[in-house]
């Protein structure tokens, strides 16, 4: 077991590999660790965790700590192992902090040819994995800029299929549903059902066709057909791009 390790981008030990370098019980160094808990400056400077035992497989309560925890933990160790076992994990926080600068900084400032590398190697894979995600997501941010761009009103129906041809999974159905679940049409039955609400209108996401039917009786009705806008186009499509929502 190394004496420091890197946890959470940190260099850390551990309060089993304590008590076994500095010949502990590993209960007596947790109950000085618990000692140093109730101070509070200290309690940023613990971290707690388990571990598996290698004989019955069972967890168990352990802690890391940073180098200013173990500094306190380890200032009452006293005798001559213990001031060298001290001079070994100054050491070991030393080249693992040394490390993990080595780590954060781009490969071309990097030394040590090795470290070098593996950093290139890294830089590489994230450079690749953002290219593939730009490509990935061209297709979609062209389609949402062509939808900006617009000023036609259309069906809501209409609307569904555009959004799934270019690689929105969503049916007019669902569109629907998700419209009046999310407060932009009214959900409550009636003859306003599947109408925008105050909020949508306000926001200036929908238009209303109102279209005259000539009954044969003579009566003349009024049909009121809901129209995403161009602005309300713009609107969803951004909220679906990034995520906000689930379809």
């Amino acid at each position: 077991m190394k004496l420091v390790i890197i946890q959470n981008r940190q260099a850390v030990a551990t309060s089993l590999q304590i008590a076994e370098s500095f010949e502990k019980r590993h209960d007596n160094v947790l109950r000085e660790i618990e000692g140093l808990l109730k101070i509070e400056e200290a309690q940023n400077y613990f971290h707690e965790g388990t571990y598996e035992h290698p004989q019955n497989k069972q967890l168990y309560r352990m802690f890391y700590m940073n180098r200013d925890g173990f500094t306190l933990l380890a200032m009452g160790f006293t005798g001559k192992k213990a001031i060298q076992f001290k001079l070994q994990y100054i050491q070991a926080f030393n080249q693992m902090e040394h490390l993990l600068l080595e780590q954060n900084r781009p490969s071309y400032e990097i030394s040590d040819p090795v470290t070098r590398a593996e950093k290139w190697i890294e830089e590489e894979k994230q450079r690749l994995m953002l290219v593939a995600k730009v490509e990935e997501q061209k297709p979609k941010v062209l389609f949402a800029e062509a939808i900006q761009a617009s000023k036609t009103t259309i069906l809501i129906g209409e609307y569904a299929k555009i959004l799934k041809q270019n690689g929105i999974d969503v049916g007019q159905k669902r569109l629907f549903e998700w419209l009046r679940d999310n407060g932009y049409l009214i959900k409550r039955k009636g003859s306003d059902y599947n109408t925008p609400t105050q909020k949508s209108m306000e926001l200036g996401l929908f238009e209303i066709k109102e279209t005259p039917i000539y009954h044969s009786s003579g009566e003349i009705s009024i049909s009121r057909t809901s129209k995403i806008t161009g602005k309300g186009q713009s609107y969803f499509i951004n909220k679906f791009l990034t995520k906000v929502v689930a379809i």
